[in-house]
């Protein structure tokens, strides 16, 4: 029986691109009789790593974790964790640094999912970086992400997705207890579509969630993101950076939402959301959303949609340098701040050349 998939005349989905959920749903994929070129999909970066190719483990017995039962209803996320047959479960004891892991979910064709699950004691951190491609065809990857963080415990996590077809959704659930700290971004490299979507509970006094992204689109991508942000307790803060960038007839879009439950009093809640034109056949959507009960709170956002400053392009033109390699150069130093939160330098210096090579490829690509 095919899955009732969400639709557009759901408010959190009028963005969504689910056209290859539609056409692949109930398919399975081919048979893993090959493994794939991974070549310079993995980041250059100590640590673990796993490969799972159209949901299989490349290299280990299939075994799919239980999901946290008692997370939010979510309809991709649920049907994940029904159809997955295999997935990670990562556990870090008390006080543990589980350094950095990296995982690798390549589509091929059909219908895939997986799931992950992070269970952090106190005062333990993981680095965890997944990411998703694809072999060169059509496909539906759907992957679920559940993480519970105890008192303490620092987790950092890079969704990174560089399918050039088909569909890649990816939603995160974290849970967050007493000074926990948590970064996640969301790195859409994607020419292909992307549901990325980031819910986050923060039900410990002190807890920290910093949830950024960059989408990069050009051509005929369909890139999507959502967040939920729930401050439960008094005494947490949030901050949210989501830089968006289309080209061609590309679609970038972003809901970002904040709640602050009436009793969750001294929270400290930021969102930035911007977005950059660079061309006016392209289409962004940018949607913050503030829900606040409680009074004693400082709740801020910023939402602006624009085109490359052409007093920047002219002044750098003056200096000798060609169009194509000024609008790059502008464009990085655009989305260059949602990467800040990463603590670790080397990670935050490889995916700021990624985004870099993104550009250079549409430089190149350019008449």
């Amino acid at each position: 029986m095919r899955p009732e998939l969400p639709t557009r005349r759901n408010e959190a989905w009028r963005w969504a691109d689910l056209r290859h959920a539609e056409a692949f749903a109930g398919t399975p994929p081919p048979a893993n009789d090959r493994l794939p070129d991974t070549e310079g999909l993995w980041l250059r970066l100590a640590g673990a790593k796993s490969l799972f190719v159209a949901g299989q483990p490349a290299d280990a017995p299939a075994a799919a974790p239980a999901p946290d039962r008692s997370l939010p209803r979510h309809p991709l996320a649920d049907l994940a964790a029904a159809s997955a047959s295999a997935g990670t479960t990562l556990e870090v004891a008390e006080g543990a640094d589980a350094g950095t892991v990296q995982l690798l979910h390549i589509g091929r064709g059909g219908a895939a999912h997986g799931v992950t699950r992070v269970v952090l004691g106190a005062n333990a951190r993981l680095t965890l970086v997944e990411s998703f491609a694809d072999e060169g065809a059509d496909h539906w990857l759907n992957h679920r992400f559940d993480a519970e963080l105890a008192a303490g415990a620092e987790l950092v996590r890079v969704s990174r997705s560089l399918a050039g077809h088909g569909l890649v959704c990816d939603r995160a659930a974290i849970r967050m207890g007493e000074r926990s700290h948590l970064v996640h971004l969301s790195l859409g490299l994607s020419s292909a579509s992307l549901r990325a979507e980031v819910e986050v509970l923060l039900e410990g006094p002190g807890a920290r969630a910093e949830v950024d992204g960059i989408l990069l689109g050009d051509g005929t991508a369909a890139l999507d993101a959502l967040t939920r942000l729930h401050h439960r307790v008094p005494g947490t803060s949030s901050r949210q950076r989501w830089r968006l960038v289309a080209g061609g007839t590309a679609q970038a879009s972003i809901a970002g939402g904040v709640a602050v439950a009436r009793h969750a009093q001294k929270t400290d809640a930021e969102q930035s959301l911007k977005a950059l034109l660079l061309k006016r056949s392209a289409v962004v959507h940018l949607k913050p959303e503030l829900e606040i009960f409680a009074d004693d709170v400082a709740c801020a956002h910023g939402c602006t949609v624009g085109e490359l400053d052409r007093a920047a392009l002219f002044y750098l033109a003056t200096r000798g340098l060609p169009p194509a390699e000024a609008e790059a150069l502008l464009t990085r130093a655009f989305v260059a701040d949602a990467l800040m939160a990463l603590p670790d330098e080397l990670l935050r210096d490889l995916l700021d050349c990624e985004t870099q090579a993104w550009l250079a490829r549409r430089t190149e690509a350019r008449p």
